[in-house]
């Protein structure tokens, strides 16, 4: 699985979504009718490392991180807390190897949001991780209607 399967099956399986690049990463956002600037986080595709996020060694040849933000008690049924915010340029305090591929995990600095995320999900990790990006999505949903008023 390559980072475009995974932008391609958020277009085929959701609505109102737009795709987005920068600070070296493709994102994808909720945003019917460009509502909004920009419109609310999906879901995003890192590639790189970036000057505060370097927990996962994006540089590496191929490798690529999915994160999502998800509903606080989803998170915590998953990993048990959430993590107190790191200080700027750091990650989160989490017994996690932040490297590791095909393992679905807090994200390395955005997990006390309640991120998550897994570098180059498998087939099958992948099959695992699509609730989450539905739960994201439909979080997404209720924060632009909020965001609309």
């Amino acid at each position: 699985m390559i980072a475009n399967d995974i932008i391609a099956y958020c277009f085929a399986t959701f609505k109102d979504v737009v795709l987005v690049e920068s600070w070296g990463e493709w994102s994808i956002f909720y945003n019917p009718n460009q509502a909004l600037k920009r419109g609310i986080y999906v879901l995003t595709v890192k590639e790189k490392d970036g000057a505060h996020d370097k927990a996962s060694f994006l540089n590496r040849e191929g490798v690529y991180r999915v994160n999502v933000g998800l509903r606080k008690h989803s998170f915590i049924q998953l990993f048990g807390a959430i993590p107190q915010r790191p200080a700027a340029g750091e990650i989160v305090q989490m017994d996690f190897d932040f490297t590791a591929l095909d393992q679905i995990m807090p994200h390395p600095v955005y997990a006390w949001m309640s991120w998550v995320c897994v570098l180059n999900p498998s087939d099958e990790t992948f099959d695992q991780f699509k609730p989450l990006i539905q739960e994201s999505y439909e979080f997404a949903k209720e924060k632009f209607e909020k965001r609309k008023k």
